[in-house]
């Protein structure tokens, strides 16, 4: 069945970590992290690579490079045979797996840690490796198998990734009472675009930043966390997602009541690709103890800030 494959030298299992490596990171010098001997050694595999399969598997562009459809399709293949054969070794060796789960600062700040240090999980002798992450990052390193479980605002993610829905949210805007003498006066600032606010663009749902377009925030936060630190500073406002409470004393906040924010909801959901769970079927074990443990947290805030 393999005679053909096998005939020729060429191919190798380092030969392909190599060629995952440096399409996962887009440059062999940050493959190789900056080692020149490495940096050899990656460029001679792929061009070993290229000539066993007789086709272009890396384009370059300027100082980097990235591979062509049938370099990331062998990286792809590649991936997920190395991942099943590191599987079963570590499975031999009754070594302990490590998941690796991304998400945005704000979700893991506020739901992933606490559950992933509950008593549950940390008598599991499961290994967990928390990383910040966009939907579109998450999305890719899905596909990619360097992520094996990531949590989106998405609903529908690409083929063939799967969603479960764990919980949904919407937005207030908070405003220091020393910024403002009256809910009146922080709402004719904010349509004036007077109002200072400190934005979480990058973790605001689409709905939210077409609201808010013509807002320029005078601080352009990482995330939610940091805008509700810079609230409580008293010199700006905030958006905060509904399980967020301004930090100190409630009545040093004011809510500002806008009827367009009602629009501005969204869902969290744990995303996952189903090859992860052929390559690991104790994964789908650990997929449904996320499911159950982030829905209750996130069911628990929504109850107590009712």
């Amino acid at each position: 069945m393999f005679a053909r494959l096998l005939a020729q030298s060429g191919l190798s299992l380092d030969r392909l970590r190599a060629l995952v490596e440096v399409g996962a990171c887009g440059s062999i010098v940050r493959a190789a992290e900056g080692d020149p001997t490495r940096q050899s050694q990656y460029s001679r595999q792929l061009k070993e690579l290229e000539d066993f399969f007789q086709t272009a598997l890396v384009e370059r562009y300027g100082k980097h490079v990235r591979l062509t459809a049938q370099g990331r399709e062998l990286a792809r293949i590649s991936r997920f045979f190395l991942l099943g054969i590191s599987n079963f070794q570590r499975g031999c060796l009754a070594e302990g797996q490590v998941y690796r789960i991304g998400a945005s600062a704000t979700f893991i700040l506020a739901f992933l840690l606490k559950v992933l240090a509950a008593t549950g999980f940390t008598q599991s002798g499961i290994r967990f490796q928390v990383e910040t992450a966009s939907n579109d990052d998450i999305e890719r390193r899905l596909h990619e198998l360097t992520l094996d479980f990531g949590v989106v605002t998405r609903e529908s993610l690409s083929r063939p990734l799967q969603t479960a829905e764990l919980g949904g949210c919407g937005l207030r805007l908070w405003v220091p009472r020393g910024l403002c003498r009256s809910e009146q006066h922080a709402r004719r600032a904010f349509k004036q675009r007077k109002l200072p606010l400190a934005l979480a663009l990058n973790e605001l749902p689409p709905a939210a930043v077409d609201f808010l377009r013509e807002n320029e925030p005078v601080l352009n936060c990482e995330s939610f966390v940091q805008a509700q630190l810079a609230l409580c500073e008293d010199g700006m406002a905030a958006l905060l997602p509904t399980f967020l409470l301004p930090a100190g004393r409630s009545g040093q906040f004011m809510k500002l009541r806008l009827p367009a924010l009602k629009s501005c909801q969204w869902s969290y959901h744990l995303a996952w690709n189903p090859r992860l769970l052929r390559l690991n079927p104790h994964a789908a074990r650990r997929r449904d103890g996320l499911i159950a443990a982030l829905a209750a947290i996130l069911q628990k805030a929504r109850t107590s800030r009712s």
